[in-house]
């Protein structure tokens, strides 16, 4: 009873004193018993809880256990070669020896342009330790772009049965579609990765594995047309993508790369 009694007129002490009060008195509260002790610093108000036992907090905010800082570059030198090699493939579907624009095969192009802008914007919140969220929706929407791609692709080759362009046809179908729809879910698992919060080693295996596949597509646009200008340079930029994806894949998984010595540096050892 007396211990009830003690407690109430703590309790209404403690409510009556000011912020500062309160943080002061707070460095002297190990001479209290334990059961008297406040876990909580704030405002003067009623609202104090001075259980013994200690609380926890969740949070919904998606947190990875390491930065995705490292992959910032690469991904940003990825994400505008990959949207100039789409730009390129809508131009060359213009051109006089191809002169399909506007079919399934110019879609694709415009598809890879958008998929390449998603991953530069999931690069550019890369730099920010909360922006975790956003890398997970931009990367996961240039996956949804290059899936979609595939869709507009069997248009493609069916449009090119019909005039004829058989090779088109089985270039389309039997090289492109499958490594587009290989890289589009590569770039999926790495973005679901980031929302399952999986760890960083995990995210990098599938974005090393979505180069590969970009690596191979980069090929397969060159031999759409092989002696045309803009399939080659597409094919190029695709190339280069390729490679800084395999790039920040790698920074993720912790794997160092050796420096390339640059003009006479290699003569000093």
């Amino acid at each position: 009873m007396e211990k009830s009694l003690l407690y109430k007129s703590y309790l209404i002490f403690v409510t009556s004193m000011t912020h500062d009060s309160i943080c002061h008195l707070r460095l002297h509260t190990s001479l209290l018993p334990e059961s008297f002790r406040i876990n909580h610093v704030g405002p003067a108000t009623s609202s104090y809880s001075y259980s013994p036992t200690t609380t926890t907090s969740s949070s919904t905010t998606t947190k990875l256990y390491n930065s995705l800082k490292p992959a910032a570059q690469p991904l940003l030198d990825c994400g505008k070669a990959l949207a100039r090699s789409g730009e390129l493939l809508i131009d060359a579907t213009s051109s006089p020896s191809l002169d399909i624009y506007g079919g399934g095969l110019s879609a694709a192009g415009a598809n890879i342009r958008n998929a390449g802008d998603c991953i530069a914007q999931a690069a550019a919140s890369c730099r920010f330790k909360t922006g975790a969220e956003l890398v997970c929706d931009e990367m996961r929407e240039g996956a949804t772009c290059l899936i979609e791609a595939v869709d507009h692709l069997k248009k493609a080759a069916n449009d090119a049965q019909v005039d004829g362009m058989l090779e088109l046809k089985e270039c389309i179908e039997t090289d492109l579609m499958p490594v587009m729809q290989a890289c589009g879910e590569k770039l999926e698992a790495a973005g679901s990765g980031i929302m399952r919060r999986e760890t960083v080693v995990y995210i990098g295996e599938n974005l090393m594995g979505a180069g590969e596949e970009l690596g191979r597509m980069a090929l397969f646009v060159q031999k759409i047309q092989p002696d045309l200008e803009e399939t080659r340079v597409s094919g190029q930029r695709m190339l280069y993508a390729a490679e800084k994806m395999k790039e920040a894949g790698n920074n993720l998984m912790g794997v160092q790369q050796l420096e390339k010595k640059k003009g006479k540096s290699w003569l000093k050892g």
